[in-house]
Order: structure tokens, then C-alpha cells, then sequence
């Protein structure tokens, strides 16, 4: 299982990765929710400048990008017209508010954890 970690927050227990083309175009595209605890993780072989989209999203979510596990940029975005833009290796989707207190230069771990929540690796 994977969790994603601020400091010493857990943002998301249930963390989708998006490990193919397909699913990196699809996204968050035609779910009706996006429950709190939730994230979408977009992993990517190098840093390049990531644009994210919200046509066919009907809620609002927090993006973060990612450089090396560090904080680039977060944005909340807004239903249907949403857009966001910057470099990362990395960019994670949570429900609106979850990325709340979060700064660009902060770090965020995408821990890979057993059932009884000791962490593997960080």
C-alpha cells in the first residue's frame, strides 16, 4: 500500500498511481467523487514542465507538483475549468483543502507501507 506524508501528516492512504499513458490522460476525468484521504499520483521518468486540466472533473482539487520530492508549485483547481502548470518529475491530485498548509520547497514522501502501517522505505 501506499500513503502520501507532509512532514508528519498523512495526506492520503488511498493513492491511485497513474502508471500508464491511458491513465494519465484520463486522470480524475468522469468520477463523480473524490473522497477525502484519496490522491492520484502522475510519476514521470524526468522533469518537464506538467500542465493539468479539469474538462470532465466536476469537483475541485489540490495539485502539487513535484521536483525530487520537493514542493514546486500547489494550486487548487477549480471544476471544469481548471489549470495548472509547472516543472516536475511528480504530480500528485487531492481533494480540495487537503494540500492546505503546503509551500513550494516543502517535502512530500510517497511511502510505501505494510497492513499494520510500519513504512518499508520512505
Amino acid at each position: 500500500m501506499t500513503r502520501i506524508v507532509h512532514d508528519d501528516r498523512v495526506l492520503a492512504t488511498d493513492v491511485t498511481v497513474a502508471d500508464s499513458l491511458l491513465a494519465k490522460a484520463r486522470g480524475l476525468m468522469f468520477r463523480r467523487s473524490f473522497p477525502e484521504g484519496s490522491a492520484l499520483v502522475f510519476p514521470f521518468d524526468s522533469p518537464a514542465s506538467r500542465t493539468l486540466h479539469m474538462v470532465g472533473v466536476p469537483f475541485d482539487i489540490d495539485a502539487v507538483w513535484l521536483l525530487e520530492g520537493r514542493v514546486e508549485r500547489t494550486a487548487r483547481l477549480s471544476a471544469w475549468t481548471g489549470l495548472g502548470r509547472a516543472t516536475a518529475d511528480t504530480v500528485i491530485e487531492l481533494p480540495a483543502g487537503a494540500a492546505d498548509g503546503i509551500e513550494a520547497g516543502d517535502v512530500i514522501r510517497i511511502d510505501e507501507y505494510r497492513s499494520d502501517r510500519q513504512s518499508l522505505h520512505s
